[in-house]
């Protein structure tokens, strides 16, 4: 169970076209939330994000994606450049949401949940650079924390054990 009484389906956020939405709505499914960048050297990363959201989103499976400028300024865009370039690029289909910070003062508040679940290396709680991932099971609580070398097809058989519970 979670450290906290929280989980993240207490946490509303805006899409990418700025309708807030809660995340309840994803209760049940196991989701892989990751921040993104669009001029990041992971940024190839979206095409395995992708696959492993067709293979795997029949079965349950989310993929929130939560852009962020604060590493390098990679994500410069507003959401109508983030679209596009996911759209025509990699032809996203999982949910995008609004830019949003991940660490600091102005983190937002389910990424200040995400970091206190799911430490990285050594306790440490900041997001270190753009695509960390976090893996949520059904049931809510977080699991895992992968680093943003972690390519998305590596943790196709985490997923997996997730969706068979």
């Amino acid at each position: 169970m979670s450290a906290t009484s929280q989980q993240v389906y207490d946490f509303s956020v805006q899409t990418l076209s700025g309708e807030t939405v809660s995340l309840a709505q994803y209760r049940g499914k196991v989701l892989l939330i990751v921040n993104t960048a669009s001029e990041c050297g992971f940024t190839p990363q979206y095409a395995g994000l992708q696959a492993l959201y067709e293979a795997l989103a029949p079965r349950g499976f989310e993929v929130l994606a939560f852009p962020c400028n604060q590493f390098g300024k990679q994500e410069p865009g507003d959401a109508q450049a983030i679209r596009s370039f996911c759209d025509l690029r990699f032809h996203i289909t999982f949910p995008m949401f609004a830019k949003i910070d991940v660490k600091g003062p102005d983190a937002a508040p389910l990424y200040r949940f995400l970091t206190q679940e799911k430490p990285g290396v050594l306790g440490t709680k900041a997001i270190k650079w753009n695509f960390t991932k976090f893996l949520v099971d059904p049931r809510g609580n977080v699991v895992a924390r992968y680093a943003p070398s972690a390519k998305p097809e590596t943790l196709r058989a985490d997923i997996e054990r997730l969706l068979a519970v």
